[in-house]
């Protein structure tokens, strides 16, 4: 073999295993984490498996949830990753997820997993409802801080409390069902809507996303931005004026959970993610982020989360919270929609 032609089969032998090496299995994750939380997760999973790439389409949970539904027919994501349970449990309803039961499985606890064998969805993390209170902002205006949900109606919060759309966001959605389940819904007529009465009274505006509310009270823009524990705590800990405050009647919760989507076709791909994303040193990552974790033990104890947190998460039922959705939301939206803020 001359040099010429020995080279230019080293060549070709290169660019040959060059491109072997490029062609990864793409996988179209859906998701409605955080957007600070997405580069950790994707880092420590292709350290697994290298050879999956994560091609991430992220909105809020309402978001998200209505994308996946509208391409019912014609689907075009293989995983759904980080998105509430209770939008899961309606996918499911609606006969659109691959049972899988990943290699944790039986690591995690069963109110945090779907209860069918194999389960169509299961638990990663719980995001809980939390108040963000700015005691700057409080103390300029003489506004004691709240320990209850009803007392967010009282005069002195006239305008200063903004929480987030339940047709846009998750965190809104649990904080309606919580609210019904615990003051009573009768379709329409029962406590929990006569306590969204009031509060309206006190609304700011509605956001499209479970983050702003804590994000404006810590930046002085509303004293109270109802919210959840993880941009609770994130804010408290950069340094916002703000106390995070755990409302006594109890807190409304969902959990962000996994399901591979039905249809896909890269499933061998989407298994290996389902069994990463349920393992422990998945549940590590969770747990840097957010006080429960699916697996027990797990999660570090974070500060400024009371100790009996879990026990103050009310009694879900996301199967019923799935079915009721659109009658709630349609009543939600008939009765309080005027002060969303505007889509973008």
């Amino acid at each position: 073999m001359t040099f010429l032609k020995s080279m230019a089969f080293g060549l070709v032998a290169t660019a040959m295993a060059a491109g072997a090496w490029a062609q990864k299995t793409p996988l179209t994750v859906y998701t409605a984490l955080q957007t600070d939380q997405l580069k950790a997760y994707q880092q420590a999973f292709n350290q697994v498996q290298p050879d999956i790439e994560i091609k991430w389409v992220r909105d809020s949970t309402g978001v998200i949830t209505a994308k996946l539904l509208a391409e019912k027919a014609n689907p075009q994501a293989d995983v759904v990753w980080g998105v509430a349970a209770s939008s899961l449990a309606l996918m499911e309803r609606n006969s659109m997820l691959e049972p899988y039961a990943p290699l944790n499985l039986d690591a995690i606890m069963p109110q945090y997993r779907d209860k069918k064998s194999p389960p169509a969805w299961w638990g990663m993390n719980v995001f809980g409802a939390v108040v963000c209170f700015n005691t700057v902002e409080a103390k300029k205006r003489g506004i004691a801080q709240p320990t209850t949900w009803k007392d967010l109606t009282k005069p002195e919060f006239k305008g200063q409390v903004v929480m987030p759309n339940p047709a846009s966001s998750g965190t809104g959605y649990f904080d309606v069902v919580a609210w019904l389940s615990m003051f009573g819904d009768d379709a329409g007529k029962g406590g929990g809507w006569k306590y969204m009465d009031a509060l309206h009274e006190n609304i700011g505006q509605y956001t499209h996303s479970g983050s702003k509310p804590c994000n404006m009270a810590a930046s002085g823009e509303y004293v109270a931005g109802i919210s959840f524990e993880y941009r609770g705590q994130a804010n408290k800990a950069k340094g916002a004026p703000i106390e995070l405050v755990f409302p006594k009647e109890g807190l409304g919760w969902d959990l962000e959970a996994f399901a591979i989507h039905k249809g896909t076709k890269n499933l061998v791909a989407a298994k290996k993610l389902a069994d990463w994303a349920s393992s422990k040193d998945a549940m590590k990552l969770y747990g840097k982020n957010f006080a429960l974790t699916a697996q027990p033990g797990v999660a570090p104890k974070l500060p400024n989360i009371p100790d009996d947190y879990e026990s103050r998460l009310i009694k879900m039922d996301f199967e019923a919270a799935a079915g009721s959705r659109e009658r709630v939301l349609a009543e939600w939206t008939k009765r309080y929609n005027v002060k969303s803020e505007a889509k973008k």
